[in-house]
């Protein structure tokens, strides 16, 4: 009767029949069963929760030791409920925590608290695009940050959160206004155009164009650049990976050349419905100010400068010296004009739950943000993300959809006021009249404020949606399906009236300029997979094939306005008298593709990956239009092998390495074809049209050849782990335009050039556990990238229109500068390197001194520290670099421009170590010194920086205070602290004459319930 034992399954139910059974029947074998069931155990309703010391934990296993088929899962509040005996022992597991087993010794009602593991970041998965793979098993190299990282950090854009925080990966902010862009490289600058070299972005699954949507006219206070990512909400990312070398990007072929970011947003997790709202305040200012003259120093110089030209009595135009302004009057402008206080509002809302089939999530984000100008300027968005997963009865089927809309509102000034800031004498009259008007001081004044009549506004709606289905035909394969589709509208205008200038000039409304950009881009793309995966033995088997198809469709159309009967109507098409379309385009691109992956484990310790794609691109003439894409990556886990299992010391192993193929059409549309332009004049009452593009169908991808070897290796239970990388990537057959003699009519045509681009570098990453027990824990990430970017061979460059760009054996990202020798101690001019000895300093042949603005290095270190309810992350930025300086900045000294403090040690202090030619005010031989002065290597100077990028420190309210709502408070800054030697606002900063990114500080609040 053994076989019917509680214990092998029957169950509950079923004792009390067979129990009476026996008693009726066999009265003393009953009796003899009774006696031994006695010492049988009874099922119990176990429950508890589960958390972490502070919070509760959803999705943990809890299973009941040497049961395979027993088990559940704790929901959203970390609550679990299961039937087991009260001899059992349970084991609960977690990704990211110890696991912990617990004797239930009779008790009914078992919380456990997990403890942090941290060293058990092998074991989670990577996305990598078509597939995902355990962190120790992968043979490519991906970067990843998850939203631990990103939700402590007050920005809008999810680019932000990235800087500093992965190796290879090099990001810039390209000014501090909101709304503005942000430059990325991965692994260096591939090709020769300065356009083309942008990484692929998917977000859930959807190609993302990595194009700027302002257009120069209009966002000229942006710089032009306006990052399509700021229509994402970085609080609804739950990873970003980014994929770097041949075996993680060659499975997106032509698109994965400059790198691959892969955008995952929060889906909904099995639990209890549960609603978080998070809330935060905070403000922004200017990071630091440049030390420039006070007027006593500014009036000094300026009397010298007119003294050293011979000029006794001051002319009409210098106010600030003849008694039209004020000569005690001092203004700090840089406070004045971009000292203001940026307040930053962000109000984020979600709902989340589901049961073991069905989960979804729906979210919403308000931000505003206002800026350090005056005036009421703000950077408004709105976002809703909702996604929904669903899973068959039987685990066969499947269906999720994530879909997000964002709405950005941008009101900026006409102008950024930063440089105005710098250059404005420190003596300048007031900005406002006694009547609160606009001064112009008796028009001896340009009033710097004027800006602020004049307006950029931008509106963009960004839809995002995606849907997957999938189905498993057997065990081992299943198929499936993603449809993507985006509809980005971006509508810009910028209003210059003529309440700009000033009133005695007697310009008119008839003189106000509008610019309107409207640009639309839509795509959708369909990608059917199949994917198989078998076990034979010690061998592991994965095969994924599918395919792409691709559509993308834009248009963008510039307008000019001049001349209104009145400002108030300045918006209005209709009512200038002067109309232009300077831009009209309408573009389509194709694109389609069959991709494929075949994987190998062996015996977990030898892992072969081959992946390949055949690309299809509508960029390229006919018989150019397919290329194949390949790549192979290997690895061996050597801590695997039986002599280092058990290796107290070594921990994991891994030494991998791959070698591949990756292109790139990033070349625009229509460029192989004959195309013409409207030339705008009308002909006997016909506009004519004009040829533009030279046909050419012969060329065809660039390609980039890339090979990498890493170690990786971890030590005492991976408490220390350490990876190093080297790469080598060659990009070739380059698609830029061929120069073309002006007789031809055209400057260049299309074409493929045969020359060769290099990327070496190292990449270090280092993973520490310094300390870590049930109330304390310490890590530290360190990150460490070193590049070399250098131009190989370009046939014929000396005889090109490149030979002033480009040198064979140095990067791309050079410039050509004049060398300066001295400060003539006779004249107080500069002087400079006479190259060709002609005895003239001319651009052409003079300037031969090169200097490399590339990284030489750079990184971040982060450290984590949590104690008890407390938790501390901060992370510190570094570049080593050269930049241009604050030279470039100003005008000439002595003219009515204030200066940098330093140039008060002038010309006749010859122990400056950066000594200034003479004052002058008119003298043109001292001008042109001045600007080839701006346009040499003195000009460019050391521009390495350490920086507080981000810290946060956050407390967990203890839910027992709470009546079990889940309080979190938070303290938050960005661009705290700069350490450098740079001469200059920001050693970050390209871009000199705008705005550099904020300093930010917050304070936020999150509940759950």
């Amino acid at each position: 009767m053994k076989n019917f034992s509680l214990n092998k399954g029957l169950g509950a139910l079923w004792y009390p029949l067979i129990f009476s059974l026996y008693l009726c029947c066999t009265p003393a074998l009953a009796n003899n069963r009774l006696r031994q069931n006695q010492s049988l155990p009874l099922q119990n309703q176990i429950s508890g929760t589960i958390t972490d010391g502070i919070n509760p934990l959803p999705g943990v296993t809890i299973s009941i030791k040497g049961k395979a088929t027993s088990g559940t899962i704790s929901d959203f509040n970390g609550q679990y409920k299961l039937t087991a005996s009260p001899d059992d022992i349970l084991v609960v597991a977690f990704l990211g925590f110890k696991t912990a087993t617990e004797p239930i010794n009779g008790r009914k009602i078992i919380n456990i608290q997990l403890q942090e593991d941290i060293t058990s970041l092998q074991e989670v998965r990577v996305n990598a695009g078509y597939y995902s793979v355990k962190e120790k098993e992968r043979t490519g190299s991906i970067a990843k940050i998850s939203a631990k990282d990103i939700e402590k950090q007050p920005v809008s854009n999810v680019l932000a959160a990235m800087q500093g925080r992965m190796a290879g990966v090099n990001i810039t902010q390209t000014t501090g206004v909101p709304g503005g862009g942000f430059e990325i490289e991965i692994r260096g600058r591939n090709s020769l155009r300065s356009t083309g070299n942008d990484p692929l972005y998917i977000i859930d699954g959807i190609p993302y164009s990595s194009e700027s949507i302002g257009s120069s006219p209009t966002a000229s206070l942006l710089g032009g650049l306006t990052s399509p990512l700021n229509g994402l909400n970085p609080d609804t990312i739950e990873s970003v990976e980014v994929l770097k070398d041949a075996d993680a990007t060659a499975i997106y072929g032509s698109r994965g050349s400059n790198g691959v970011v892969l955008i995952t947003t929060k889906k909904g997790k099995i639990g209890k419905t549960h609603f978080t709202a998070n809330y935060s305040k905070g403000t922004g200012s200017v990071t630091r100010f440049m030390d420039l003259m006070n007027t006593k120093q500014y009036l000094a110089m300026r009397k010298e400068a007119y003294a050293n030209d011979g000029i006794t009595t001051y002319p009409g135009s210098a106010y600030d010296l003849n008694g039209a302004w004020d000569q005690n009057r001092y203004t700090d402008w840089q406070e004045e004009l971009t000292g203001g206080t940026a307040e930053y509002t962000d109000l984020n809302t979600s709902v989340s739950g589901g049961n073991s089939t069905t989960q979804f999530l729906m979210s919403g984000n308000f931000s505003r943000q206002t800026t350090v100008f005056p005036g009421d300027f703000r950077y408004k968005k709105g976002n809703v993300h909702v996604t929904a997963n669903h899973e068959s009865d039987n685990k066969k089927f499947r269906i999720s959809f994530s879909g997000g809309y964002t709405v950005q509102d941008n009101n900026q000034p006409y102008l950024d006021l930063t440089r105005e800031s710098r250059l404005l004498a420190p003596n300048a009259p007031a900005l406002y009249d006694v009547a609160g008007n606009l001064n112009w001081q008796n028009n001896t004044f340009t009033n710097p404020l004027r800006h602020l009549n004049g307006t950029y506004n931008a509106l963009t709606y960004d839809l995002l949606a995606n849907t997957v289905l999938s189905y498993n035909l057997f065990p081992n394969l299943g198929i499936k399906s993603a449809f993507g589709f985006t509809d980005l509208r971006h509508d810009e205008s910028s209003t210059a009236p003529s309440t700009i200038y000033n009133p005695s000039l007697g310009i008119g409304s008839d003189n106000s300029v509008l610019f309107l950009n409207a640009a639309n881009r839509q795509s959708w793309i369909v990608e059917p997979q199949v994917n198989w995966n078998k076990l034979y033995g010690k061998a592991k088997i994965s095969v994924l094939a599918g395919g792409t198809f691709q559509n993308n469709t834009g248009s963008q159309l510039v307008h000019q306005a001049l001349g209104f009967p009145s400002n108030s109507l300045i918006y209005n098409l209709a009512a200038a008298s002067n109309v232009t379309i300077t831009q009209n385009d309408e573009s389509e691109y194709r694109y389609q593709a069959f991709f494929g992956r075949a994987n190998l484990t062996w015996d977990d310790r030898y892992i072969l990956n081959l992946t390949g794609r055949r690309d299809g691109s509508s960029r390229f003439g006919p018989g150019k239009q397919f290329a194949t894409f390949g790549a192979v990556g290997a690895a061996w886990l050597f801590s695997n092998e039986k002599r280092l299992r058990e290796n107290r010391f070594l921990s994991f192993g891994k030494l991998r390495a791959s070698y591949g193929t990756t292109g790139n059409d990033q070349i625009g549309d229509y460029q192989f074809l004959d195309t013409y332009t409207t030339t705008g004049v009308a002909y006997n009452g016909v506009v004519g049209l004009l040829p533009s593009r030279l046909y050419n169908p012969a060329f065809g991808w660039e390609t980039n050849k890339k090979f990498e070897v890493a170690l990786e290796t971890g030590f005492l239970k991976d408490r220390i782990f350490f990876t190093a990388g080297w790469y080598s990537n060659r990009s070739s057959n380059q698609l830029v335009g061929i120069p073309l003699p002006g007789t031809t009519g055209f400057t260049s045509v299309q074409a493929n050039l045969d020359a060769t681009v290099e990327n070496r570098g190292l990449e270090i990453s280092l993973r520490t556990v310094n300390f870590q027990n049930n109330d304390f824990t310490w890590t530290t990430n360190l990150n460490f990238s070193s590049s070399k970017n250098k131009l190989v061979s370009f046939p014929g460059l000396e005889a090109s229109t490149y030979r002033n760009q480009f040198v064979i054996g140095q990067p791309l990202n050079i410039v050509k500068v004049y060398h300066f020798t001295e400060v003539d101690p006779a004249t107080g001019i500069y002087q400079f390197e006479d190259v060709n000895g002609d005895g003239e300093i001319n651009e052409t042949d003079d300037k031969q001194t090169i200097k490399d603005l590339n990284p030489k290095f750079f990184g971040g270190l982060q450290n984590q520290l949590k104690y008890k309810q407390f938790q501390l992350d901060f992370l510190f930025q570094f570049v080593k670099q050269e930049n241009y300086n604050a030279n470039t900045t100003f005008n000439m000294p002595g003219t009515r421009s204030n200066q940098l403090a330093s140039t008060t040690n002038h010309w006749q202090n010859v122990g400056d170590v950066s000594p200034h030619q003479m004052y002058s005010a008119t003298n043109g031989v001292v001008r042109t010194a001045y600007f080839n002065y701006t346009e040499s290597d003195a000009s460019i100077s050391d521009a390495s920086y350490i920086r507080l990028k981000n810290i946060a420190l956050t407390y967990d309210v203890p839910e027992k205070w709470m009546n079990k709502v889940r309080c979190r408070l938070s303290l938050t800054g960005q661009n705290l602290l700069t350490f450098t030697n740079y001469k200059g606002a920001d050693p970050e900063f390209k871009l000199y004459d705008y705005l550099p990114p904020l300093k930010v500080i917050t304070a936020g609040l999150q509940v759950t319930f």
